[in-house]
């Protein structure tokens, strides 16, 4: 009864056929496309595509800045996470539901409303430009937007774990003399490492691939303020075709890597969970 009970859909061979031709169709023929594409460069014209100044430039301002937001972005969404979880308050549900707004509002409506709050003449950029704070066509403007876009993943990824903690843990820690520093030190925080890991590393590769709310914010100034998808899409629109692949194909791989850890992160959260 329980074998036959897990075999609601259609039998084996159709599900994993169906399965297949998905996978096929909508993953593994666009990414052999990509690599098949920049394969037919040479060696050295390689090289000289995702090696450059310019791409070096890129890539680290890319990888810079998605670092730096993944950072923010644990810091600020394990507080969040906290306080929805932890504290009831008027308007709880209401700013719960706020935090999926990125989910839905597309990136260029946020590229675009950050870089006119913080444009030089902007509500923000106004009082902030004197002080020589520059938020928008700077670095400053790159991490804001991409902070932006992936607080939800450190949120949505703590919020089932912080719920699911045991209430007597923190009790028995309590009655046996820890003080609150101690309790979350030493019974709260190793639960919630690796969902916080999870989640970081959820908003870093988020932060990777973005590029609509980045390009009205980012001034995309090559060696400044460039990231590596505006650097692609600069070379397709000179239909350097296979030098914009070949740099697409850099993007691909450590995202095939950073795939790896956060697979690996999010099975320790659930074998440390059980």
């Amino acid at each position: 009864m329980a074998v036959a009970s897990r075999r609601v859909l259609p039998g084996f061979s159709l599900s994993l056929g169906i399965t297949l031709a998905y996978l096929s169709l909508l993953v593994l023929l666009p990414l052999s496309a990509a690599f098949i594409k920049a394969a037919g460069l040479s060696g050295q014209q390689i090289v000289d595509t995702v090696w450059s100044d310019r791409a070096r430039a890129a890539y680290w301002l890319t990888f810079g800045a998605s670092f730096i937001a993944a950072l923010a972005n644990a810091a600020i969404g394990f507080l969040l996470a906290w306080v929805l979880v932890r504290y009831p308050f008027p308007g709880r549900k209401f700013l719960d539901s706020l935090i999926d707004l990125p989910f839905a509002l597309p990136t260029a409506v946020a590229g675009l409303v950050y870089s006119s709050l913080y444009a030089k003449n902007g509500w923000l950029g106004q009082f902030l430009e004197p002080i020589g704070i520059q938020g928008a066509f700077s670095r400053l403007g790159i991490v804001l937007v991409l902070i932006f876009t992936g607080l939800p993943f450190v949120v949505r990824t703590l919020q089932p774990v912080l719920e699911n903690l045991d209430a007597e843990f923190e009790e028995a820690a309590g009655s046996l003399g820890a003080s609150r520093w101690q309790t979350f030190r030493y019974v709260l925080l190793p639960c919630l490492t690796p969902p916080l890991l999870t989640g970081f590393a959820l908003a870093f590769a988020r932060a990777l691939g973005e590029y609509g709310s980045v390009i009205f914010i980012a001034g995309n100034m090559p060696y400044r303020t460039e990231i590596a998808p505006v650097l692609i899409v600069g070379r397709l629109e000179e239909f350097a075709y296979a030098e914009a692949t070949a740099l697409a194909v850099v993007l691909l791989l450590f995202s095939f890597v950073l795939l790896g850890v956060i697979n690996l992160l999010q099975r320790w959260s659930q074998s440390y969970g059980n």
